[in-house]
């Protein structure tokens, strides 16, 4: 007869670590911007764009003293978030919009929450006043509910005015202020954002 060990406890998941973009972590993303693109309703793009044009997209933002972000979990890109002006014209410089994509079969790890807590926390050391989250499909209720906790409030719908995989889409605004938010004037209200 034999006695059978006791089982290990189950570790805990690994946490994500966030760290700034690198031009080699740009095929793991486009990779999980094209399962977005090709399965979700995230964004409304329907074609996956290229690896070029992804380091091309990347670069733009990092020209805009914006921050581009990736999620490893024992050294994998599981997710990816950045900033990008909220609106070209001038009037909305201290205004950004955020973008977060998780890879299939990570959600509910804590990545999102992760992702956006850096992106915030970099936005708010900048000139930056007010972050907008433009959320694809009223029903994705991970990522309002990721923006909630992070604190941020619904501030409109957009109905239907998507159309994707045969179906009208409605967007979700939600809104957080970042630093002082509008409480007090920009340092410096000039035209560069900077």
């Amino acid at each position: 007869m034999s006695i059978a060990e006791p089982s290990a406890p189950a570790s805990a998941p690994a946490s994500p670590s966030v760290r700034d973009a690198r031009e080699e972590d740009m095929a793991a993303v486009t990779e999980i911007y094209a399962h977005h693109v090709l399965n979700g309703l995230a964004t409304f793009e329907e074609v996956p764009p290229s690896l070029a044009e992804m380091s091309r997209r990347r670069a733009a933002i990092l020209d805009l003293n914006l921050p581009y972000l990736v999620a490893e979990i024992e050294g994998r890109i599981v997710g990816y978030s950045y900033a990008t002006s909220y609106r070209p014209r001038p009037a909305y410089r201290y205004t950004v919009e955020n973008s977060i994509y998780i890879a299939p079969g990570q959600q509910r790890r804590g990545i999102g929450s992760a992702l956006l807590d850096a992106l915030i926390a970099r936005c708010s050391s900048g000139p930056w006043r007010q972050m907008l989250a433009v959320i694809g499909d009223s029903g994705n209720a991970g990522s309002l509910a990721v923006h909630r906790r992070a604190g941020f409030q619904p501030v409109g719908t957009l109905s239907c005015v998507g159309f994707k995989f045969g179906r009208w889409v409605d967007t979700v605004l939600m809104q957080r202020p970042l630093g002082e938010g509008s409480a007090t004037l920009p340092a410096s209200p000039d035209r560069s954002g900077r």
